[in-house]
C-alpha cells in the first residue's frame, strides 16, 4: 500500500543584533530580542497557530487517518517556551492526538557533525530530551539541521539508537532510482532511509503561488491525482517542506491553507493510499537497496550540498573560528558563555554570508536582516570577537 510522509520543519533563529567594532569588550548582548520577538510573533499569527489549528481539525475528521511529522529545532523552541507558550501549547496538543511524529535534530540547528563529533551528539542527546520532556516521545527519527546527509552522518545516528533518518532524494545519490522507496544507508545495518521527494515538495513550497508556473493554480485534486499515479505497493512519498510554507512563505490569500484543508481528503479517496509517519514508513517498508553517500548532500539549492553554508571563504573563517573555541568554552565550565557559543552555531549565521544565487534564496532572503554577506561576515565576526576575549578573561581569572 502507497504511504504519503508529510513531514514540517519549524526553525526560527535568534536574530542578532547590529554589532560593531566598538561594541568588542564593551556590550556583552548579541541577540536582538525585539527583532526576535517581531519575527516569531509574526509567524505565529500567520502560520504557527492558524496552520496548527487546521491540522488538529484534519486529524480529528479523518479519525487519525491523517499522520504528520514535525522537527522543532531547540532554537525556536527556545523562543516559544520564552514568548510564545501558546504556540508551544499547539503543538502539544497535536502530540497528544498520537498521530503526529516529533523528530529529533540538533538542538542549535548547527553544523557540528562537520566540525565536533563530541558536540554533534551533545546536542542531538539535549535535543532528544527535550522532545521527550516536552512532547511524550523518544525520538525514533532523526533529520540533521537542512537535512545534511551522508554516510558517516548515517552511522553515527544509527549508533546512537535511530532507525530512521531523513535526506534530499537528490539524483547525486539516487542516479536513476527513484525516491519514492524506503532505503538502507551504506555499511548500515538496522537505520532506514527516507528520500525527499524535491519536486512534488518544492510545488508547494516554492511554485505554489508562481502565476508563471505551468501547472499554475495548484489544486488539492489536482495534486493528490500526481501521488495517485504513483502506484508501486512499496513506494512512500515523502513530502518535507518548511512549516512556514503555510501562512508565511505562502500567504493565505495564495489559497494554501485551502489547499491544504482539502489535501488529505483527496489523497485518502483512493482507498490504496495512505499517511504514514517516518517512523511508521520505514517499519513497514523493507529496503529496496542501499545507498551511499560518501559526500555531504543537503536540501538547499541546485547543488544540493554544504556550500550554501560552506562555501566561500567568509564562511569557512566564521566557521572555524566558532568551532575553534570549543575547548576553552567548555573548560570555563560556565553555563552562560556555552549557551551563546551554541546559539552563534545555528546555520543561519553561516547562510547568511552565502555569496551564490539559486532558486530558494528569495525565500531565505525574506528572513535575512542584513544587506550584504559581507555585513552579515562582519557582524558576527565582531561578536566571536566579543567571544573570544570573554572567555580568555575568565580563564585569566581563574589562573
Amino acid at each position: 500500500m502507497p504511504s504519503v510522509c508529510l513531514y514540517f520543519q519549524v526553525h526560527q533563529p535568534c536574530r542578532l543584533r547590529r554589532y560593531s567594532f566598538f561594541d568588542v569588550g564593551q556590550v556583552h548582548e548579541y541577540e536582538d530580542e525585539t527583532e526576535n520577538r517581531r519575527i516569531l510573533d509574526r509567524v505565529a499569527e500567520k502560520c504557527y497557530l492558524p496552520a496548527g489549528a487546521l491540522l488538529l481539525q484534519l486529524i480529528e475528521k479523518h479519525g487519525g487517518a491523517f499522520r504528520i511529522a514535525f522537527s522543532l529545532s531547540g532554537i525556536v523552541l527556545d523562543q516559544l517556551e520564552r514568548s510564545r507558550p501558546d504556540v508551544l501549547k499547539s503543538f502539544q496538543h497535536l502530540a497528544a492526538t498520537g498521530c503526529v511524529e516529533f523528530l529529533n535534530e540538533t538542538d542549535s540547528h548547527s553544523l557540528a557533525f562537520l566540525f565536533s563529533q563530541r558536540e554533534f551528539r551533545a546536542q542531538v542527546l539535549r535535543h532528544r530530551e527535550r522532545i521527550r520532556s516536552l512532547f511524550g516521545q523518544l525520538g525514533r527519527t532523526f533529520r540533521h539541521t537542512e537535512l545534511i546527509y551522508s554516510d558517516a552522518l548515517a552511522a553515527a545516528v544509527e549508533k546512537m539508537g535511530y532507525r530512521t533518518i531523513l535526506a534530499e532524494g537528490t539524483e547525486k545519490i539516487l542516479g536513476r532510482r527513484s525516491p519514492n522507496l524506503v532505503y538502507r544507508p551504506a555499511g548500515c545495518k538496522k537505520i532506514k532511509l527516507l528520500l525527499r521527494n524535491y519536486r512534488l515538495s518544492d510545488d508547494v513550497a516554492f511554485r505554489f503561488s508562481d502565476r508563471n508556473w505551468a501547472e499554475y493554480p495548484l489544486t488539492a485534486a489536482k495534486y493528490a491525482h500526481w501521488l495517485h499515479r504513483i502506484r508501486r505497493e512499496e513506494a512512500v512519498v515523502n513530502l518535507f517542506m518548511d512549516y512556514e510554507t503555510f501562512g508565511e512563505h505562502q500567504w493565505r490569500e495564495t489559497g494554501i491553507f485551502e489547499f491544504l484543508r482539502a489535501l488529505p481528503g483527496e489523497i485518502l479517496r483512493h482507498p490504496d493510499f495512505r499517511f504514514q509517519t517516518p517512523a511508521e514508513a520505514a517499519a513497514d517498508h523493507e529496503a529496496a537497496g542501499e545507498i551511499a553517500s560518501p559526500d555531504f548532500i543537503s536540501w538547499a539549492d541546485e547543488e544540493r550540498d554544504t556550500t550554501a553554508w560552506l562555501g566561500n571563504a567568509m564562511q569557512k573563517d566564521a566557521a572555524g573560528k566558532l568551532y575553534a573555541l570549543e575547548a576553552a568554552v567548555r573548560r570555563r565550565k560556565d553555563e552562560g558563555l556555552l549557551r551563546i557559543w551554541r546559539m552563534l552555531q545555528t546555520s543561519d549565521h553561516l547562510y547568511y554570508m552565502c555569496t551564490k544565487w539559486f532558486s530558494d534564496g528569495d525565500v531565505h532572503r525574506y528572513f535575512n536582516p542584513y544587506e550584504s554577506p559581507y555585513e552579515a561576515y562582519i557582524n558576527y565576526m565582531n561578536i566571536i570577537d566579543d567571544l573570544s576575549q570573554r572567555i580568555q578573561q575568565q580563564k585569566g581569572a581563574e589562573s
